[in-house]
């Protein structure tokens, strides 16, 4: 079993091990080797040349059975052409459009909040990031009766990726209830987007102002994206989108309960910002205080925890001779929890991020959104939503732990907190 054990029980203490036995380290889940890259500046070395070191591995393996050829999973060959077509998507130009979808989702969901209280912090996010998801990629074109139910597919998927990647060959094609669940779940996802897109295809061009309009003015011509291309890449962004900002919004909100000063000056640049009401593209420029308190959060909880690449020919890393075909691991959780590269790095310190401060972190040393030509093209659209529904809950809201609970990362495909419940105090 290897080191299977000993992840399965603490993936996250695990990985905190590995950079005292070198740059490069080898760990065996059951009898597959996997090399852990655990210096920025390697790390550096293999991301830059996404020629050599592909995406793959187990973890993208299992990946591509959600995601299929999206933007994040599709191999070398394809990746050039593909993300040239997709950019327009995430182009500055279109950003203030998406911030107004964001601002009213995030107006539906905390209107409802009642003064007193507890909510799931998990399932709260999740249904901010999966409502400005659903707008931004399809404005109108979803019907809501299918956003819950894509809503929960996402959820049964991502908490499989992991689960299966742990899980023995074989065993995963077994008919258990969890396999079964898992694979319906991937399916109602896909013929969800496949109907949208297809009714979309056969609609007039019309720009709605959503991510959907620019992938269907990228499929004219020769080149264009086909409709399958199509599918995976808004099934990509719908998964990824979704995952990643319910992660990140939940830890940024624990994180206001267990520090309060920093709470406090929170609360200070919203009520200077926005006197009470929900943030929109024009206040983004003005939160530096905020947008700096997601960046720590997803220092200490990067939402994708662990990535893994295949080497495509026989290559020297690290003084050790890598035949083709192994595979390479690296960890935002284990670059950003390394004392040399961030200075007591389980103290949540927002003001690692101010200018100054900023300039002394090595390359390639904070990567919650990777880097290099993979680097995450969303990038900045996650950071603005994270940033504008933070801004937006401190202005109407304080946050107080609930007694007794123990918050730990729950084991899936992203760092997602497990029972993480808090009770709201509305603002005067």
């Amino acid at each position: 079993m290897g080191h299977l054990p000993r992840m399965v029980a603490d993936p996250w203490a695990f990985l905190r091990t590995l950079p005292a036995h070198g740059d490069l380290v080898t760990v065996m889940i059951g009898p597959q080797a996997v090399h852990t890259l655990c210096d920025p500046a390697l790390l550096h070395q293999v991301l830059v040349d996404d020629r050599r070191y592909d995406k793959g591995g187990p973890l993208f393996d299992k990946a591509r059975e959600v995601l299929g050829d999206g933007l994040a999973t599709c191999p070398h060959e394809v990746h050039r052409r593909l993300r040239r077509l997709v950019q327009p998507a995430f182009h500055p130009s279109r950003l203030p459009g998406y911030a107004d979808l964001m601002a009213r989702q995030i107006a539906d969901v905390i209107d409802g909040w009642q003064d007193g209280q507890v909510i799931d912090v998990p399932g709260q996010t999740h249904a901010i990031a999966a409502g400005v998801a659903t707008t931004t990629m399809f404005s109108t074109r979803i019907d809501p009766r299918q956003v819950a139910a894509t809503r929960r597919s996402v959820q049964i998927a991502m908490s499989g990726i992991y689960r299966r990647l742990l899980t023995p060959n074989g065993l995963d094609r077994l008919p258990l209830p969890a396999n079964r669940r898992y694979d319906q779940a991937r399916a109602r996802l896909h013929r969800t987007v496949d109907d949208i897109v297809t009714r979309a295809c056969d609609g007039p061009g019309t720009d709605h102002g959503d991510l959907l309009s620019t992938l269907l003015a990228a499929s004219d011509g020769p080149d264009g994206l086909s409709p399958r291309e199509i599918t995976d890449q808004v099934v990509t962004f719908f998964v990824s989108g979704v995952t990643s900002i319910t992660s990140g919004l939940a830890w940024a909100l624990h994180m206001l309960t267990q520090h309060p000063d920093l709470a406090d000056q929170v609360h200070q640049e919203a009520d200077d910002v926005l006197g009470g009401r929900t943030a929109t593209w024009q206040d983004w420029p003005h939160l530096g205080l905020t947008r700096r308190f997601v960046t720590e959060t997803m220092r200490l909880y990067p939402p994708g925890w662990i990535f893994t690449r295949k080497v495509t020919a026989h290559t020297h890393l690290a003084g050790r001779i890598l035949p083709a075909g192994s595979v390479l691991a690296f960890s935002p959780y284990l670059l950003h929890h390394r004392p040399d590269l961030f200075p007591e790095p389980e103290r949540f310190d927002p003001g690692r991020w101010t200018p100054e401060r900023a300039a002394d972190i090595p390359p390639y040393a904070y990567v919650p959104f990777g880097a290099g030509p993979r680097k995450c093209i969303g990038e900045t659209f996650t950071l603005l939503q994270s940033t504008l529904v933070l801004a937006s809950i401190a202005a109407r809201w304080r946050l107080h732990p609930v007694p007794g609970q123990r918050v730990r990362p729950a084991l899936r495909a992203t760092l997602v907190p497990r029972r993480l419940h808090l009770r709201l105090e509305a603002r005067p």
